[in-house]
């Protein structure tokens, strides 16, 4: 094999309860990639759409991802990458993740697949740390291994793939502004009252046990932030208008997804997650903004060759 395209989906990190520990997988809404074999050692980047991203294969995310993996071979030929972003930087879904996700997915697959998936998490994550100066995997894995991913820890690459219900769909709405996940982190508090680390640690084991029973009641009451969302909300246009919307439309529950300014919803059933979009769509119609709105079921299969 001499060339490979690739799918890099979009993902939602922290669901609310889980910061940098858990996430999932949209489906349909993602970046392409096409990874061609060069006479030439060395990666090169030829092409970008969709973004203005560096074309210096130092400073791009998905060839920094793929210089993690080349680092334990000496191959005698290189590597040209065209990149297609469809999801935009700073949109709080994955973009940085989908670009590491889709690079060391498509050389493993160009080099004879040397590593099982669950193996690239490792140097995906080195791109990802370029890009949010924090080492965290709850985008990565769920890219990769598609479904629900519990980061047991980000040190040793301790992940679990979760169940969940079959009928479980989300909605994202994207306000088309940028926030920098290193700046949204740097605004979070280092000291956190006790109370909200219980309340939170309680949540997101009620969320856990409610993928594995499928109890949508459980899902429902689980979804809460009591650590990050009061932070990160306010650099959302009408966040809690927003949320508050999505509740009254049907939904589970709706939070920040990964750092924003996107905010996801989970339903029960695609016709209540359409219905939450519309209804978001009407309050955000109203701001100087510009915005998409997705409905995506869980995607289980991650990152794919096209």
């Amino acid at each position: 094999m001499n060339s490979i395209k690739v799918f890099c989906p979009a993902s939602v990190a922290n669901v609310s309860c889980g910061f940098d520990v858990l996430g999932f997988c949209l489906d349909g809404i993602g970046d392409e990639m096409k990874i061609t074999k060069t006479a030439n050692k060395g990666l090169i980047i030829s092409k970008i759409t969709g973004a203005e991203l560096p074309l210096d294969p130092n400073k791009n995310v998905a060839t920094i991802a793929a210089s993690a993996i080349l680092k334990n071979f000496n191959l005698d030929y290189g590597f040209d990458f065209e990149i297609k972003k469809n999801i935009k930087p700073g949109s709080g879904i994955g973009s940085s993740a989908a670009s590491a996700v889709g690079a060391v997915y498509g050389i493993n697959k160009l080099i004879g697949e040397p590593f099982e998936k669950k193996e690239l998490i490792k140097f995906a994550l080195e791109g990802e740390k370029y890009a949010s100066k924090a080492e965290h995997a709850d985008n990565i894995a769920p890219a990769l291994l598609g479904g629900f991913s519990l980061v047991r820890c980000n040190k040793t690459f301790d992940i679990i793939k979760l169940p969940y219900p079959e009928k479980l769909y989300t909605t994202i709405l994207h306000p088309e502004i940028e926030l920098k996940t290193s700046h949204a982190r740097s605004i979070l508090k280092k000291a956190i009252p006790l109370n909200d680390v219980v309340r939170q640690s309680g949540n997101l084991a009620a969320l856990i046990s409610a993928l594995y029973t499928k109890n949508y009641d459980l899902i429902s009451k689980s979804l809460k932030d009591y650590i990050i969302e009061p932070y990160r909300s306010k650099l959302i246009p009408e966040f809690d208008l927003l949320k508050k919307t999505a509740l009254n439309s049907g939904a589970l529950g709706s939070g920040i997804s990964g750092s924003g300014p996107s905010i996801f919803a989970l339903s029960k059933g695609k016709e209540i997650a359409e219905n939450v979009g519309q209804e978001m769509k009407k309050i955000v119609s109203k701001l100087p903004i510009k915005h998409n709105v997705y409905v995506s079921k869980i995607n289980q299969k991650g990152v794919k060759i096209i």
